[in-house]
């Protein structure tokens, strides 16, 4: 069976359907994907409802091929983090910035991906593998810090979820919902902020609790 974004490879084609999605972006990055319909859409676009479905078979399969392009990037956007010579602040700091930088510039497939995955077995999958980079990166600068003697009571693996879901919530709540609340939000100040937190609570050298 021929894909549907195989039927129409003609340049007018895909700037149809690169309107159609950046249509889909903004209303997605606004209202989330479960309460996004087709037609919200196609009305976004200036399109007609039919036109979505030369392109997709539902917004779902839509989300789908956004996440399937997207786990790459955010691979590679991590990956800054783990240049050799950097000290423990800056190694934190560009952990931090480039999930920012990945949740603002996809906004719209994280929020889609993240929102499907509560009811769906195979974006649940995709989540986790958009989540598994930074994950191990934070696990692997935790253990590090034990080594120097911080955070010696905590359990890397866990330090490195909670604080990937901090990161995760936070962006979406500074960065998603109506009137253009992304454009206001302030890049440098949320960046520095969540590089603290995250710092403090990697280096920590407090008592063992619990």
């Amino acid at each position: 069976m021929v894909a549907p974004t195989e039927r129409l490879p003609t340049l007018r084609g895909r700037q149809t359907q690169a309107a159609l999605d950046a249509a889909a972006r903004t209303v997605v990055a606004r209202k989330g994907i479960l309460a996004t319909t087709v037609a919200d859409i196609a009305a976004e676009a200036g399109k007609s409802t039919a036109s979505f479905y030369n392109y997709y078979d539902s917004k779902e399969a839509m989300v789908r091929q956004w996440a399937v392009h997207f786990r790459d990037e955010a691979r590679e956007r991590a990956t800054s983090a783990t240049a050799p010579d950097l000290d423990s602040h800056e190694r934190v700091h560009r952990a931090v910035a480039a999930h920012w930088h990945s949740y603002r510039h996809r906004l719209a497939e994280m929020i889609g991906v993240s929102q499907l995955a509560m009811i769906n077995d195979d974006f649940a999958k995709y989540w986790s593998d958009i989540c598994e980079p930074p994950t191990a990166m934070i696990t692997s600068m935790v253990k590090e810090a034990q080594r120097e003697g911080f955070s010696i009571s905590d359990d890397p693996h866990l330090v490195a979820v909670a604080m990937v879901s901090m990161l995760n919530q936070f962006c979406y709540v500074q960065l998603s919902g109506a009137g253009g609340a992304a454009a206001s939000v302030d890049d440098d100040a949320c960046i520095t902020t969540l590089t603290n937190v995250c710092y403090r609570t990697i280096y920590d050298k407090g008592a063992a609790r619990g």
